[in-house]
């Protein structure tokens, strides 16, 4: 059977973690500032908004702190299956068939280039989903489901992950 394991890239996870890491610091002396700590004025929008913001950052930060101990594959291609865990929605979502796949893309989401995987079969895969990550990935209108997979913290960079996924894909056809 042949397979592709690729792996964490220890440089380009500890830049996110650096870059993340900066913001959680600017939006800490933004708080600070806004609480009234260094002109004895409290500002109620900036504080909620860094409070807020500051929260969310930190947790994932936390968390991908924690998944650094992870030294399993990150995204696994073989002529069956695909599977990753380089965005919480592919993590929830786990092993994919390419059989249901109706098309790949490669499109700008936010900050990070993504690989999304169309698939035409989303009740076969519905269970496996919380509801909140459903409602991201399902696109009622069309019903199918999309899987984004990101190359920011493997060896690769987005089209060459797109091209490795497409190549599969094409074989199984």
């Amino acid at each position: 059977m042949n397979e592709t394991n690729l792996y964490r890239n220890r440089r380009k996870t500890t830049r996110l973690l650096v870059i993340s890491g900066a913001i959680c610091l600017l939006l800490l002396i933004i708080l600070l500032y806004s609480i009234g700590l260094f002109d004895g004025i409290f500002k109620a929008k900036p504080t909620v908004f860094s409070a807020g913001a500051l929260l969310v950052l930190l947790i994932l930060l936390v968390v991908n702190l924690l998944n650094l101990r992870d030294k399993s594959a990150q995204i696994v291609l073989n002529d069956r299956n695909f599977l990753g865990k380089t965005t919480p929605l592919a993590k929830a979502f786990g092993q994919g068939e390419w059989q249901d796949v109706k098309y790949i893309d490669l499109q700008k989401v936010g900050g990070d280039t993504m690989i999304i995987v169309t698939l035409e079969n989303p009740g076969k895969y519905k269970d496996r989903l919380p509801s909140l990550l459903w409602k991201m990935a399902y696109q009622e209108s069309t019903q199918e489901l999309n899987i984004m997979y990101s190359a920011s913290t493997i060896d690769l960079d987005p089209s060459e992950l797109h091209q490795l996924f497409v190549s599969y894909w094409e074989g199984q056809k």
